[in-house]
């Protein structure tokens, strides 16, 4: 009896190989300086909009490359084993874009896929709120119906890659009296009059990608701009996550082995006590452990990555939420650890901004609180497998 093999196809591996090489050459270089002046690297997204990397989950029909969801995770990972904060170009504009793949109407797709697909456009996606975080549907931003418009106002918070990006899926209440079914979803353009962004946050990690408030005054948009029917943002915004959360899988996978392969290079090389340190068998146990979560956090998250691509084409997949929170968990847990672990293994050096592993470490926290915390993640699988 023949099978397929359990592995990504040929033509991902060739992607891999294609994204590493830009990813080195390219983004590697770059990677410091866009931590220490925590500027967007607008250089790294001119090369990836130049080998269509900075948003490949677009189908054709939009402009875009059609890429699977496998393939965007290798895409992610690879650009994140070089830098985090580029990772997010790729991952952000999922994010943003995932909700009008699921729910928008044909011309709302047209209208915003298509700057992004061609690279003149970035898309983020606005849910959380100062007291609205874990508990999203607590959210205060109210959109007002006026004739054939919406009004919207509101403070959203966290918003990756918030100021440089031209559109903005934002979560408002449209019914007070529906709880989380009154929930709509808008494309908030960042020309509309009334769009405003708070300062940037000072942040641990990712600080080339700007986090900063989206501020909606008296926001007037069409109601044609809204994504769905009345009522279906917070599901929408939901249903999104499940695929969304294996990018920052996907993420936190790149950042793992980047700090795996600096850290293995680093102990052929160093020397104490008369030999490389790589041949003490205490180091050796700790590299094995490391490569064992990695790979286990990985096969998870292709696996989790097969089932969204069958989700998104409208196959009923059980399992994804669970899949889908999984691999979040699995992969970010596996990054602090692996990351910190890299840092011992260079001992002092592993904690100068000379070498990349300390900035990995800083860029890995973000990975275990972001698209859903960790602990939300652990409620979430299990109201799947209780239910």
């Amino acid at each position: 009896m023949s099978f397929p093999l359990y592995a990504p196809a040929e033509e991902h591996e060739m992607l891999r190989e294609t994204v590493r090489a830009i990813a080195d050459e390219k983004i590697a270089p770059r990677a410091a300086a866009a931590d220490e002046n925590e500027e967007f690297p607008w250089e790294v997204y001119k090369d990836l909009v130049a080998a269509d990397l900075h948003a490949v989950h677009i189908p054709e029909e939009y402009g875009g490359a059609g890429a699977d969801a496998l393939a965007t995770v290798i895409v992610i990972e690879e650009v994140a084993r070089a830098c985090a904060s580029s990772s997010l170009i790729p991952a952000v504009n999922k994010l943003g874009t995932v909700p009008l793949l699921l729910s928008a109407s044909e011309e709302v797709k047209r209208r915003y896929l298509t700057p992004v697909a061609s690279g003149d456009a970035m898309f983020s996606y606005a849910l959380s709120e100062a007291e609205a975080g874990s508990d999203a549907a607590s959210m205060k931003t109210r959109a007002v119906k006026d004739g054939d418009h919406y009004v919207l106002n509101g403070t959203k918070m966290w918003i990756t890659n918030a100021g440089v990006s031209e559109y903005y899926t934002v979560m408002a209440v449209t019914d007070p009296s529906a709880g989380a079914r009154g929930i709509s979803a808008f494309v908030v353009e960042k020309s509309d009059e009334g769009v405003g962004f708070g300062p940037k946050e000072k942040k641990l990690g990712i600080k080339g990608s700007p986090t900063r408030q989206v501020i909606l005054e008296n926001v007037r948009i069409p109601e044609s701009r809204m994504v769905g029917e009345p009522g279906t943002g917070f599901k929408t915004a939901l249903a999104t996550l499940d695929h969304t959360r294996i990018t920052i899988a996907a993420q936190a996978l790149g950042i793992a082995q980047g700090a795996l392969d600096f850290a293995i290079g680093y102990v052929k090389e160093r020397k104490q006590f008369g030999k490389a340190i790589a041949e003490f068998q205490g180091l050796q146990f700790m590299i094995a452990d490391m490569a064992v979560k990695l790979e286990a956090a990985r096969q998870l998250t292709y696996a989790a990555a097969a089932k969204s691509e069958l989700a998104i084409h409208g196959t009923p997949v059980k399992d994804l939420t669970f899949f889908s929170s999984a691999a979040k968990t699995a992969a970010s847990d596996a990054a602090m650890e692996i990351t910190t672990d890299a840092v011992q293994l260079l001992g002092g050096y592993g904690y100068t901004r000379d070498f990349p592993v300390e900035r990995m470490m800083r860029d890995a926290k973000i990975t275990q609180i972001y698209e859903g915390t960790n602990q939300i993640q652990r409620m979430v699988m299990a109201r799947q497998l209780l239910k």
